[in-house]
């Protein structure tokens, strides 16, 4: 039986605390942000956003590459161990150093290594994410790949000292560092403006290696900024690493056992991600050679970057801060309440989510063209926003199974979404014109979400009913997410009108602009309205802590 009024019942002192640290990883999330959408808003400037720009296709396979490899090596590994193991470790008798330190060492040793390994490989990095691309654009995206593949070091490292600083209960940092990352970027992006205009219409062979290295060279500057940064905070908490050797008899044999299932979902979803590239890199670099300004590889990231924003500001500032509470009530054995926070974290996010996609739905095209110049970006947007709530839900979790040491139920949900995505490639590329592959990439993407979110939301509901014989609160959570619906339709579909009568404005960004500020506010207060005649508090939970931030409403 489950205790129902325990599930939705969060302490006030305890709610608070959660909601102070989301909002403070949501500012410093949404600083980053907004310089990272000024950053490839100049970048878009400066080599192209879409099949256009031959410089921004290439640029974005070399740069995309380091994450792409970075998360196969350890990126899921290390999200999914370290917080719960770190946690563990405060309870032995000297406070978990020793055994931090070698998990530590053994993390950034793998890293290095893999990483030095990887940009050997460049060549082969390239020619494995491109597709029917000739040899200029193969020799420049080599040569981008070569400046760009040491990242891989640098975001493990980061991931590493920001985990730590999160098992202490220091989230702040770890959602600012970015912010240092774009500033360089953004340098590196407006000296290359300065120094090359009208980068957008430079062929292959005209990019000169100095044109490369200022490019590629200061992206991995700031990742490199982004990572050490978080040492000076490290210091101030009192945390002082040694590099320790020998890892046999530690207890590193149940992490070993989560981190191979991670490691396993990672690679499936990095392997079906590798012919969702080729094909997105031939559908541009057809569009290109056709001289048709479609959706290319480039717009997908761009896209991509837009569609993690909702989910950035609010998915995982507060999962974040919530793993570290899972995995706690995990360890201790309270089941009940692992269940009211996944219930709680589960409406927030879906809140969040539902209105962003209602604003990215009806309004798009118009903001691929405010931001970009670019519609082909806004067109993708819409494809893959439908699936932005499922896929937050899931992230979630996701982390539930991590806290209680189990990666491999999130193995299954993976291969489930893989082979959802891996079907989708196939329809796109053999079915659809190279117009329409890219978008049709952001459809099946959002298709593969909410299958996986049904089955992982299965699996939990099965997982915690072992352990209590309770749920996972799924009446309260289906009728949150049922309103929601309706709610982010209704709302949806008042911004696709206003957006309707927004063409009359013209062509232009500047139309696009008017369109997407009287359009979001539209939606705004149309979902907002909505959410209190239907009795969705979740919107309301999730504004109030950053309002308190605002001067003269803190006391409030």
């Amino acid at each position: 039986m489950s205790a129902a009024p325990d599930q939705t019942a969060v302490p006030d002192e305890s709610k608070a605390s959660l909601a102070r640290s989301s909002a403070l990883m949501a500012s410093g999330t949404l600083v980053s942000r907004v310089l990272g959408f000024v950053r490839v808003a100049l970048l878009a400037s400066a080599i192209g956003g879409a099949a256009a720009g031959v410089g921004g296709q290439v640029f974005d396979v070399a740069n995309k590459a380091p994450n792409n490899f970075y998360i196969l090596v350890a990126g899921g590994v290390l999200n999914a161990v370290l917080v719960p193991q770190i946690v563990r470790a405060f309870k032995l008798p000297d406070g978990g150093k020793d055994f931090v330190d070698r998990l530590i060492t053994l993390a950034l040793l793998v890293m290095a290594g893999a990483t030095v390994l990887i940009t050997l490989c460049a060549p082969l990095v390239v020619r494995l994410y491109a597709d029917k691309w000739n040899d200029d654009w193969l020799a420049l995206g080599t040569a981008m790949a070569f400046w760009c593949l040491p990242q891989v070091f640098f975001y493990g490292l980061y991931t590493v000292l920001g985990q730590v600083l999160n098992a202490r209960g220091s989230f702040g940092p770890f959602m600012w560092a970015p912010v240092v990352n774009n500033v360089v970027a953004i340098g590196g992006t407006v000296a290359f403006l300065a120094l090359y205009p009208g980068g957008e219409g430079y062929s292959a062979s005209a990019w000169t290696p100095e044109m490369i290295a200022l490019l590629a060279g200061t992206a991995t500057a700031g990742v490199a900024l982004q990572a050490l940064v978080l040492l000076w905070p490290l210091h101030r908490i009192g945390f002082r690493y040694r590099p320790r050797l020998g890892f046999r008899g530690i207890g590193l044999r149940s992490a070993g056992r989560v981190a191979g299932w991670t490691f396993a979902g990672v690679a499936v979803g990095q392997v079906a991600f590798i012919p969702t590239s080729k094909v997105m890199t031939s559908a541009g670099y057809a569009l290109n050679e056709a001289g048709v300004n479609g959706a290319s590889g480039n717009s997908y990231s761009y896209a991509y970057l837009l569609f993690m924003l909702p989910h950035s500001l609010v998915a995982v500032s507060l999962v974040t801060a919530l793993f570290t509470r899972l995995s706690r009530s995990a360890v201790a054995g309270d089941v009940a309440a692992v269940r009211r926070d996944f219930s709680t974290g589960a409406r927030t996010v879906a809140a969040a989510g539902a209105l962003a996609t209602a604003a990215f739905v009806s309004l798009g095209p118009a903001v691929g063209g405010a931001m970009f110049s670019a519609h082909p970006i806004g067109e993708v947007l819409v494809a893959m926003t439908i699936g932005l709530v499922p896929f937050s839900v899931t992230y979630l979790v996701q982390r539930v199974f991590y806290a209680y040491e189990d990666a491999r139920t999130p193995f299954v949900v993976q291969v489930v979404v893989a082979v959802v995505t891996s079907i989708g490639n196939l329809v796109c590329y053999f079915v659809l014109e190279p117009r329409w592959q890219v978008i049709g990439i952001g459809a099946f993407m959002s298709l593969a979400n909410v299958v996986g979110c049904v089955l992982g939301l299965v699996l939990l509901r099965r997982r915690l009913r072992s352990l209590d014989g309770g749920g996972i609160d799924g009446h309260l959570l289906l009728r949150t997410l049922v309103r929601l619906l309706i709610i982010s339709a209704v709302a949806a579909t008042v911004g696709w009108a206003v957006s309707l009568g927004g063409e009359r404005l013209g062509d232009g960004r500047a139309a696009d602009l008017a369109v997407v500020l009287v359009g979001g506010v539209v939606v705004l207060v149309v979902f907002a309205v909505l959410c209190r005649l239907m009795r969705v508090r979740e919107l309301d939970d999730l504004v109030s802590p950053l309002l308190r931030r605002l001067p003269g409403l803190g006391r409030r």
